[in-house]
């Protein structure tokens, strides 16, 4: 980030303390990342830095457009080059290299391509796609995911310096320049209103999206923007104000400035991370030090002089390596779990090393080169595409490892009964059923140590992406309420699936044995609300109490099959991993959920038995404790590495949905013999991946049991309508 990074080739001295805020802002982040008691909040010295970046880059380009009435974009964007790239480069070529070592063979992909969004300014664009949440625990972290905050700062500098350099030409048309006088320079008053206006429009976007999408708020350059406008800001309204500024009024702005910040580290938590009505503090705060040291004359705040000690100074001048390091450094050491206090401190004390090391060998030669040929703005801009190539390189090097760790250049067969050595075995009763027999040989190999296949269906390169897809009918928007036929659409009978994401893995498998049978079929498919009819809690907001939407779409799905009169309905999903909420709106206890549940599955098991010919439960899958890809892409690993033995607590929730099932008289698919044998379960048969992680079967595999799974639902149904 440019706001931690020293601006030493300014004719004007340094401000010390503008050292001392940038080693505030970055000791708190770091403090936040690595979980230090009582800085929760930790997190705004980000937008501490998005202040004073904004602050001394504006400062920077109005200092060279009084001097030489004009701003040189290129000689800009060439220091920027100096500046930023060389160590940012550096860490993103390090963390990918320490991948390569560390990482399976999937998140080594991922973290390379992490890096070359990153080497593109376009980190907090991908990030946000992908639904990144830096609070949310359960998500592989990627270990440049810090880079976004450099991306929004590089994207509004893209578009700030042209806003500036029309407000000097249209000084020159107001105010012509005169030959006696020399350049006038950018007039405040053409920027300011012009600023104001961008502030204005990013800080009410930002709220709009922080109730719309947290995810697309928080790395929203434009929701962002607002920020460095206030930087901005103060540095325009300096000239004026700064002579204004009594010693008593400095002081009072320094320890609010100060005040507010602490407060935002010590009370925020992640719920106001994106809201810019509470981030305004800690920004105001940061606006009000960067007002309050300018330009003093005589002896400057206490405050002030406390940020400018020499240790702060330190800190300030190796803040953007500080940022840099100590994020990777603590995700990488985290990738199995996470570690002791004791490891933690000794993280820290590696990123100040590693630090020191890019301020002094990498950062230092960079910005101020010896020799004065190297501070031409064509080596700058030069950079930018040296550095491109580079880490594009290491990204083409780390996927080519990548598939050869996954089997891509290897030629380990597929699993069969004939090769896997089960047939000789004569303790083993070998089933007759096609697809059962190849789970028990392939879980037999894996007994011993047979070698993973080299071509796996999908790649467990590409699991992210290995779940069977919705259509046209995306009912994960709150107010989607679209029927979308699939299957055969011109069949004479109907077929509905309705459940959560554990029903959707199913679909291509329903779609090719509809297809095969002559039914319509309709996937009323909801993410995380399972048709067991509970009132539970959303993922995305568990404190928020009840998730009234859920309710309202199983209402919607029964009066859509009322509609549809289907000659077989087909109830699968998982038991929910949010609160359940009783009948007098309190939690349920953990000893009620198995009894809540059964109730749940047999009202909707109630509610679409008038309407359909047919009812079946299918029943939901096994659930691992640990993700396919773990194993899949991992040095080393065999197929005895790619086995589990399911879950006991969400195997408690399939009973209960089978005891339901039993009550009411509905037939009951059961999966277990197409993923397990003899109490464990397998991610691969023959040469299939069975999961995309650790409880979705992949589109690929569950398409591959259409057969046995009409079989089992006893299609087709002949009821008398054909």
């Amino acid at each position: 980030m440019q706001a931690l990074t020293p601006t030493a080739s300014e004719p004007h001295r340094q401000r010390a303390d503008i050292q001392g805020l940038r080693a505030i802002a970055v000791l708190v982040v770091i403090a936040s990342h690595y979980g230090l008691p009582g800085l929760g909040g930790g997190y705004v010295g980000v937008d501490v830095f998005f202040v004073i970046s904004g602050f001394l880059i504006t400062q920077l380009l109005l200092r060279e457009a009084d001097r030489s009435g004009t701003l040189s974009l290129p000689r800009f964007y060439a220091r920027r080059a100096r500046r930023i790239l060389p160590a940012a480069t550096l860490v993103l070529v390090a963390t990918v290299a320490v991948s390569l070592v560390l990482l399976p063979a999937n998140e080594l992909l991922d973290v390379s391509g992490d890096a070359v969004w990153a080497t593109f300014f376009a980190a907090n664009i991908h990030f946000a796609a992908v639904g990144t949440d830096y609070f949310d625990q359960d998500r592989v972290l990627s270990p440049l995911q810090h880079f976004w905050s450099l991306s929004v700062e590089e994207q509004f500098y893209l578009a700030w310096p042209l806003i500036l350099l029309g407000c000097v030409l249209l000084t020159r048309w107001r105010r012509p320049d005169r030959t006696d006088q020399g350049p006038r320079g950018l007039s405040r008053a053409v920027a300011v209103p012009i600023l104001l206006a961008v502030v204005a429009a990013s800080f009410g976007y930002g709220a709009v999206a922080a109730g719309t999408d947290a995810t697309n708020a928080y790395f929203s350059t434009f929701a962002r923007a607002w920020e460095l406008g206030v930087g901005a800001a103060v540095a325009l309204v300096l000239p004026v104000v700064r002579t204004r500024l009594r010693p008593a009024a400095r002081t009072a702005l320094a320890v609010a400035g100060l005040a507010a910040i602490a407060f935002a580290c010590v009370s925020f938590g992640g719920h106001v991370q994106v809201s810019p009505s509470a981030m305004a503090l800690p920004v105001l705060g940061a606006g009000a030090l960067l007002l309050a040291g300018a330009e003093v004359v005589g002896r400057e705040p206490v405050s002030s002089r406390l940020l400018g000690v020499p240790p702060m100074r330190v800190v300030g001048d190796w803040s953007y390596s500080l940022y840099l390091w100590h994020w990777p450094l603590l995700v990488l050491a985290e990738r199995d779990g996470e570690v002791s206090a004791p490891v933690r401190l000794g993280l820290v004390g590696a990123t100040f090393l590693l630090s020191y090391l890019t301020y002094r060998f990498v950062e230092t030669p960079f910005r101020n080169p010896r020799n004065p040929r190297n501070r031409s703005v064509r080596r700058g801009l030069l950079l930018y595409p040296a550095t491109a190539v580079g880490v594009v390189l290491v990204w083409g090097t780390a996927s080519v490892y990548a598939h050869y760790l996954v089997g891509g250049f290897g030629d380990d067969p597929a699993i069969t009964v004939g090769n896997s050595g089960i047939r000789q075995d004569t303790s083993v009763d070998l089933s007759k059923d096609r697809a059962v027999a190849l789970v028990q040989a392939s879980l037999y190999a894996a007994d011993q140590g047979a070698a993973i296949p080299s071509s796996l269906r999908p790649s467990p390169l590409e699991l992210d992406e290995a779940v069977a897809g919705v259509g046209d009918c995306d009912y994960s928007p709150p107010d989607a309420r679209q029927v979308c036929p699939r299957g055969d659409p011109t069949g004479e009978r109907t077929l509905v699936l309705w459940g959560d994401s554990h029903a959707q893995m199913w679909i291509s498998a329903f779609d090719e044995l509809a297809r095969e049978h002559g039914y319509r079929a309709y996937y009323f498919v909801k993410p995380l609300c399972g048709p067991a009819d509970l009132s539970i809690g959303h993922e995305n907001a568990p404190d928020a109490g009840p998730w009234d939407g859920c309710p309202d779409f199983r209402e919607w799905v029964v009066d859509r099959v009322a509609e549809l009169s289907p000659d077989l309905t087909v109830l699968a999903g998982a038991g929910p991993n949010v609160p359940i909420y009783g009948p007098d709106g309190q939690v349920t206890a953990s000893q009620d959920r198995g009894d809540l549940l059964q109730a749940g599955w047999e009202r909707s098991f109630d509610a679409v038995a008038p309407y359909s010919d047919s009812v079946a439960l299918l029943r939901d899958v096994p659930w691992a404790n640990r993700n396919a890809a773990g194993c899949l892409t991992r040095r080393g690993a065999d197929l005895s590495d790619c086995t589990f033995t399911p879950d006991r607590g969400h195997e408690r929730d399939a009973y209960a949905s089978l005891r339901a099932a039993e009550s009411r008289d509905v037939r009951v698919v059961r999966p277990e013999p197409w993923l397990c044998w003899r109490d464990r379960c397998t991610f691969v048969v023959g040469d299939m991946v069975t999961y995309t992680d650790n409880n979705h079967v992949t589109a690929v595999y569950a398409e591959s049991l259409a057969e046995e799974l009409g079989r089992a639902l006893g299609v087709p149904l002949d009821l008398g309508r054909s």
